[in-house]
């Protein structure tokens, strides 16, 4: 089930922070970074983020959210986290399929770290294309991907 969550409510955010948490270590490895901002959150910092939330449950267990900030046509996609145990089950898809049919926008963007393989791949597959690559340090760059909706 997927159901929108508000961050104004601190257990949502609790919820999400380690959601959060599990899922972006997972990436700070595959990228070879700790350095990542989500891993820097807190529950404060996700309650006034201003991005809308919706998260996906099993058994009303969160396993994963996506966030979002929407502006004049354009979505830009925030987090995609699913929690580890959950990998490589179709929630980000779900996820994502119900946000795109959810919210009438031109345009789609999203960036992931670019050594994450795995992302990358997955926004290659819902036809985002790759914009541009930002180095922000020796270890971490980031890829820039955008879909015409």
């Amino acid at each position: 089930m997927i159901k929108e969550m508000v961050m104004a409510n601190r257990s949502n955010a609790e919820e999400v922070l380690t959601l959060q948490l599990a899922s972006y270590k997972v990436e700070a490895e595959i990228i070879g970074s700790y350095e990542i901002p989500p891993l820097k959150d807190t529950v404060s910092t996700l309650q006034y983020c201003g991005e809308t939330f919706f998260g996906y449950y099993e058994a009303d267990k969160l396993c994963g959210a996506i966030s979002f900030k929407l502006d004049n046509g354009e979505m830009d996609i925030h987090r995609l986290i699913v929690h580890p145990s959950h990998f490589r089950r179709g929630i980000a898809q779900v996820l994502f399929t119900f946000i795109e049919n959810a919210f009438e926008v031109e345009t789609i963007k999203v960036a992931t770290g670019s050594k994450n393989t795995p992302a990358i791949q997955f926004y290659k597959k819902n036809g985002f294309q790759f914009m541009n690559e930002i180095t922000v340090n020796e270890l971490l760059s980031l890829s820039f991907f955008q879909k015409k909706a």
